[in-house]
């Protein structure tokens, strides 16, 4: 630990991803001993990502290589599902990657390339599950000159006024979070998201890019921010020591690309096939274990698609030189129309 202050940005790079970091210690738990996304939630929500791959490989035309990009593996959980339920036929040319700064887990599937970076030019579907958020960004508070500051911090937690905003990051919160004048008001500048996100979708050659999170959209953001720590399954104070996670939603529609497409993770998962409808009472009479089965499957499609829960993610799908598949082309009433991001 350290008692020398700095920006947020800084403190969580070192927090999460320095030496010892929160998410790069090798005999860490990872983040499935930390907290649960919809990965760890349920094996139907890597069916749903299998099925969006087949769609992607339809609309490139079968090629004899396609590319399953995994950004923010964790420990590899949803490309091992994945590589689970794909068709014979499609898992023979399928070439799966895991991008994590984390070391590969013992176990993991020969097959799966485990990197720190993404490949470029790759062909196929890129999937960010949760990852956006953990990209370091820093905070800004208007002080009660109505001037917005970066918010420095130091080991411990504590905080403290700073430079006043300038440069990219203060047309980043003019355009996207406005917060001058409104003193104590505070936000997360989001443009190495968007730099992060933009360079992510630009590596592949062709396909589909999707970034999975929680997500707030211009117009609706969070009037005190929505940075936060999490540990062993708690939500705790966020503190810059490298003992917990350290979070925040995403302004995915400044992310958000030519073409792309914003819909919540309900309307997503349902497209791809995930229903929380109960089976019928009848097959419990004429399959009694089967019907076991699809109740226990509809309990976790329904917690993947609750409204007030997982549902309530955010999906934005960025095609790359190809039409969006069809099970996300479901634009949301009063979406706002594609967009480029601000890229500074």
């Amino acid at each position: 630990m350290t008692t020398r202050w700095c920006g947020w940005r800084e403190a969580t790079e070192r927090a999460l991803y320095g030496p010892g970091g929160f998410f790069v210690t090798p005999d860490g738990p990872g983040p499935a001993g930390h907290f649960r996304t919809s990965v760890h939630a349920s094996p139907l929500f890597a069916g749903a990502v299998a099925r969006l791959l087949e769609q992607v490989d339809a609309a490139l035309g079968h090629p004899d290589e396609l590319a399953l990009v995994d950004v923010g593996a964790g420990r590899g959980e949803l490309t091992t599902g994945v590589l689970k339920q794909v068709p014979k036929a499609l898992a023979a040319r399928l070439v799966p990657y895991a991008v994590e700064r984390a070391p590969r887990p013992a176990g993991l599937d020969a097959r799966v390339r485990w990197s720190d970076r993404i490949p470029e030019g790759p062909r196929g579907l890129l999937f960010a599950n949760e990852w956006l958020d953990n990209v370091p960004v820093d905070v800004a508070e208007t002080g009660e000159d109505g001037v917005p500051r970066y918010v420095e911090v130091r080991d411990d937690g504590t905080e403290r006024p700073g430079a006043v905003v300038d440069g990219a990051d203060a047309r980043w919160l003019e355009r996207w979070w406005p917060i001058a004048g409104e003193p104590g008001a505070r936000a997360e500048i989001g443009l190495p998201r968007d730099l992060a996100w933009t360079a992510a979708a630009g590596s592949l050659a062709e396909g589909l890019a999707v970034a999975v999170d929680y997500a707030h959209e211009r117009g609706a953001r969070p009037p005190l921010g929505t940075l936060t720590g999490f540990r062993g399954g708690r939500e705790v104070r966020p503190v810059p020591d490298g003992s917990c996670d350290l979070t925040s939603h995403v302004a995915l529609d400044a992310c958000r690309g030519p073409g792309a497409a914003l819909l919540t993770q309900r309307d997503a998962l349902r497209a791809l096939g995930v229903s929380g409808a109960r089976p019928p009472l009848e097959l419990a009479s004429r399959d009694p274990a089967g019907y076991v089965r699809a109740l226990a499957a509809a309990g976790e499609a329904a917690e993947l698609t609750a409204p007030g829960g997982l549902g309530a993610f955010t999906w934005l799908a960025q095609p790359v030189r190809v039409a969006l598949p069809p099970a996300l082309d479901v634009p949301r009433p009063g979406a706002p129309g594609p967009e480029a991001g601000s890229g500074g």
